[in-house]
């Protein structure tokens, strides 16, 4: 099973969690991915993406996170013991996120939200400071993140299976190149 958790302001319609979505159906197991558009609460964010694996086995499954779906993603992999593939992550969103408070769209829909002050406060809660069994992480950063720090990323995945994009941009827009990487990583036993 695979938990595929997208990036703030982002949606189930972003590029990558479509390529997912794709190579998964190709491999007759659509049935086997979930993509929620996440609310703006971290709070209720994480409560739906709990509640959704909640019955999977750890063994066979990967939470992917993109962003502040990355963020997230760390906290479910510390919280299930499950795989986890972080895709340019946030490392450290109360930083990142407190510029984003008020009123916004969705990217990919002119779709408005409020990310409210208290989303920020929320956030600390489901830090993880060290991930713990580092064979169970796949970053993949790239140097030309617009958005967010590479270096940070990789400092905080110690011992990770790390992929580093020279270039390349907060989105990750060859993300389909990685894509095979990705599928067997969440396939490992």
């Amino acid at each position: 099973m695979i938990l595929y958790l997208h990036g703030f302001r982002s949606s189930p319609l972003s590029m990558k969690s479509r390529l997912m979505l794709a190579a998964m159906q190709q491999a007759g197991r659509a049935h086997e991915f979930v993509c929620p558009q996440l609310p703006a609460s971290p709070k209720l964010a994480i409560e739906l993406a709990l509640k959704l694996c909640e019955g999977w086995d750890a063994a066979t499954m990967t939470v992917i996170g993109s962003s502040l779906g990355g963020f997230y993603a760390t906290y479910l992999a510390e919280q299930r013991g499950c795989r986890a593939v972080l895709l340019n992550p946030a490392v450290k969103p109360p930083r990142d996120l407190s510029q984003y408070i008020g009123v916004t769209t969705l990217y990919h829909s002119d779709e408005v939200f409020e990310f409210k002050e208290e989303y920020v406060h929320e956030i600390p809660r489901y830090t993880v400071p060290h991930i713990t069994r580092p064979e169970r992480y796949f970053l993949i950063a790239a140097t030309g993140d617009e958005v967010l720090d590479w270096r940070e990323m990789v400092a905080h995945y110690p011992g990770a299976r790390q992929t580093i994009i020279p270039g390349s941009d907060h989105g990750i827009s060859e993300f389909s190149e990685y894509l095979d990487q990705v599928m067997a990583f969440c396939d490992a036993k």
